[in-house]
């Protein structure tokens, strides 16, 4: 996945870039032919009686490899146009009269939606050095608070005099808070924070106007003093070195380029009196690649290369050679590197499978060729992601297209010669409660524990956090989200049956697993049925396709559907629990969620197979999945709608082009849209970047599939259109507002007069590409989609 994407993060605490886990905000997320009706709306719905906006057209031609096309609103991309500011805001002005009669739908969602949510919420507190670290968000506050306290270690009268005695020095520290940044400058959006290893300092990059050019800051927790330091802007991320004084730091430009569009900067500044000059440690001089810091679990030694965190300026050793599209991610434990590689393995040059295998070798030798390969997974096992502690290793996996996590004691035997299997590591698979569930990993800082703290969620199951001692291979439930007011039929499922999902896919119970009849979760599916299917696309590729729906409201063939789509970066679509679906679900609605291919999957493949020159797949997967929903009853014929963000709006835009008459309505969320004119401009901020998922329009080949689907080149001229509610960020780096402004001018201009009364832009004239992110606010947010929905489909909610 790159540094920088067009994907956008779930809006949780997770989001907020510390380490704590738990989502006190709700997050968000062929031929032309079909055989669906195309007639338009028997009943129009109602519309203002002032015509939508109109911009200037000024003509403008691009050629390249003999074609030839025309673009009037290519003058948009000029954000500075007096007639741009003016026409984004007419269209602001129209959506605000469309949605006019929606008002007092949007006040019953929201109240709905913020009826079931607390009125406080915080993070169970994690233990990391001498310190309990913790958030929560103020009752009536949009944003958390990161505290911390002082742990009490022994028990007992002589404790409890000291601790009566230093109260005092165990009071809450309040380290940061998001709403206090957020009242000054309108605009809040943490990107990291890092504890120094003694705990003193904390630095961490904001940026309050949506640019998300972040600024460095350091605080001093002693005193809870800023730093004084000459501005650091376009941080992208940071490490500590051991010695709590010094801090190393990448930088981006102003366009959220590789710095002055030839490297990346690596930088490191010391904590120290009169220091005025940050020293430059790496630059990378290819503009194709971004660089990425972070420091190993033991803090022993910051990866760009690998930097001895003791000594950061005495020279960065190289892992290995740079071969495109090989990975390589390290952890240190006791004088051995574990790596996570999809490199070559010279012993197994048949092996077909492209990914990540574990190996491991001693740090002096981290660039030899002789790293011993500890395991590989077989054919329906992909190693995704590591973790590792004093005593030892977590591994995340996918097997037969499920999550799956497991712990493995450490040391590994040094001596072992030969290749092992999994199973030959003793693993504790840690117990999960259904094959549909998300696994998020807590921040997790303490290397010396034996707790591996998760956050385990799914369509029908509140976010719950779990510690797994991977020592007793036991666990607990910590916390789960509360849903106020939730059906009073919610069950507690034990995870005793869901152990029995393991041995479903060949991995036999631990008999060391002692308490899994006693810890119980709360779940919603005897009120929302959860289903899998399995779609078959195009090609004959089986498609996952998640469905949920209420047993109790749901009418086969008669009830309205909403699917979502991404499809990009090998990002996995979002299905964790979301309270504010309750509202549509109550109401019969059908929430769909389509793992179409370019997104996450089984294994890489699953990526390749819709990135580049094989983007249409995932294009044709979406439109078999929603093609799925009609034909098997789960939605009604002309009630199905789609909502992509980001990038997923190229799946959404191209499949409304492809097969308009399938979706009667859609909602395009910051939408990348204009992918060939975008990809023809090297200077926008991840153009070259974005060669490599989606292809390079200056090759011949790359640009003839890129224009075959690219939403604004092929809107289908004089034609009948979905209702479409656009919404776009002034202040977007990663998807310029020019895109959707151009998106719905065009459609505008090529749609039926009554259909193009019905597409609508909302562009927020000072956030980012991440919007707003408030725990109220989004309530807000929703319930307009939510409403704009249910207007342009015509849905009785009562």
């Amino acid at each position: 996945m790159h540094l920088l994407s067009r994907s956008v993060s779930n809006t949780s605490l997770r989001a907020h870039s510390f380490w704590l886990s738990f989502a006190l905000i709700p997050s968000i997320s062929a031929s032309s032919s079909s055989s669906f009706s195309s007639k338009c709306r028997a009943e129009p719905i109602s519309v203002p009686s002032q015509p939508p906006p109109v911009p200037k057209r000024v003509p403008f031609t691009l050629s390249l490899h003999g074609h030839s096309w025309q673009d009037p609103y290519h003058w948009m991309r000029n954000t500075n146009d007096p007639d741009f500011l003016n026409y984004l805001n007419q269209e602001n002005s129209y959506a605000q009269a469309f949605m006019a009669d929606t008002g007092s739908l949007q006040r019953t969602l929201v109240a709905e939606m913020k009826n079931r949510m607390p009125s406080k919420v915080s993070t169970p507190v994690e233990c990391f050095g001498p310190w309990l670290y913790y958030e929560y968000i103020p009752e009536g506050k949009e944003y958390p608070v990161l505290c911390r306290r002082l742990q009490t270690n022994k028990p007992g009268w002589a404790e409890k005099i000291l601790s009566y005695v230093k109260a005092e020095f165990r009071r809450e520290e309040i380290l940061l808070d998001w709403n206090e940044v957020a009242e000054k400058h309108g605009y809040v959006h943490v990107g990291q924070c890092r504890i120094s290893p003694d705990h003193n300092f904390l630095a961490y990059t904001l940026d309050a106007t949506g640019s998300e050019q972040f600024m460095l800051q350091i605080k001093d927790l002693r005193n809870g003093c800023i730093i004084p330091m000459a501005p650091v802007n376009g941080v992208v991320s940071l490490a500590w070195a051991q010695d709590c004084k010094t801090l190393l730091y990448t930088i981006a430009d102003e366009n959220q380029r590789p710095y002055r569009h030839i490297s990346s900067l690596v930088l490191c500044t010391k904590l120290e009196p009169g220091n005025t000059d940050d020293t430059l440690v790496f630059m990378e001089n290819d503009p194709s690649y971004c660089v990425d810091l972070t420091s190993t679990k033991d803090g022993k030694f910051i990866t760009v290369y690998v930097v001895d965190a003791t000594e950061p300026l005495n020279g960065l050793q190289r892992v290995h050679e740079r071969v495109s599209g090989v990975q390589y991610f390290l952890e240190h434990h006791f004088g051995f590197f574990y790596i996570l590689t999809n490199a070559p393995m010279k012993e197994n040059i048949n092996c077909s499978h492209e990914g990540l295998y574990l190996a491991r070798c001693r740090v002096g030798d981290i660039q030899s060729t002789t790293w011993q390969n500890i395991f590989y997974p077989g054919e329906d096992t992909c190693i995704q992601d590591m973790d590792i502690f004093n005593g030892h290793l977590v591994l995340f996996l996918n097997k037969d297209g499920f999550p799956m996590i497991c712990s493995i004691d450490l040391p590994i035997n040094v001596d072992c010669k030969h290749q092992m299997l999994i199973e030959d590591l003793n693993p504790w698979f840690f117990p999960i409660p259904s094959n549909s569930c998300s696994i998020e990993p807590g921040s997790n800082l303490d290397f010396m524990s034996s707790v591996y703290r998760v956050v385990l969620s799914s369509p029908v199951i509140p976010d719950v956090i779990v510690d797994y001692d991977m020592a007793r291979r036991t666990f607990s439930i910590v916390q789960q989200e509360e849903v106020l007011g939730a059906p009073s039929n919610a069950r507690s499922c034990s995870s005793g049956y869901e152990l029995d999902t393991l041995q479903q896919h060949g991995i036999e119970k631990d008999a060391k697993d002692k308490n899994v009849e006693l810890e119980r979760w709360k779940d919603f599916s005897s009120t929302y049925c959860c289903e899998r299917k399995e779609v078959i696309s195009h090609d004959g590729i089986r498609v996952p396709l998640t469905i949920l729906y209420s047993p109790k409201a749901w009418k086969s063939s008669q009830s309205p559907g909403i699917l979502h789509g991404y499809g990009a970066y090998g990002e996995v679509l979002d299905k964790s629990w979301r309270v504010d679906r309750l509202s549509l679900l109550d109401r019969g609605w059908v929430i769909a969620f389509a793992d179409v291919r370019g997104g996450g999957g089984d294994d890489p493949s699953w990526h390749k197979t819709g990135n580049g020159l094989l983007k249409q797949n995932s294009i044709h997967d979406f439109v078999s999945c929603g093609k799925y929903l009609i034909d098997e009853g789960y939605v009604q014929r002309d009630q199905l709608s789609a909502i992509g963000v980001s990038a997923g709006c190229l799946l959404i835009g191209a499949a409304l082009n492809m097969y308009p008459n399938l979706f009667h309505a859609a909602i395009l969320k910051v939408p990348f849209l204009d992918i060939l004119n975008s990809l023809l401009d090297p200077s926008l901020p991840l153009t070259m970047l974005d060669y490599e998922e989606f292809g390079n329009p200056g090759i011949k080949s790359e640009f003839e599939c890129i224009s075959s689907y690219c939403p604004y080149k092929n809107i289908r001229p004089r034609g009948c259109h979905p209702s479409v509610l656009v919404t776009a960020s002034f202040n977007d780096s990663r998807v310029g507002v020019w895109e959707a402004a151009k998106w719905v001018a065009k459609v505008r201009d090529s749609a039926c007069s009554s259909c193009s009364r019905s597409v609508i832009l909302t562009t927020n004239m000072s956030g980012g590409h991440f919007g707003e992110g408030g725990r109220y606010i989004q309530c807000e947010e929703l319930a307009y989609d939510y409403a704009f929905l249910v207007k342009a489909m015509g849905v009785d909610m009562n």
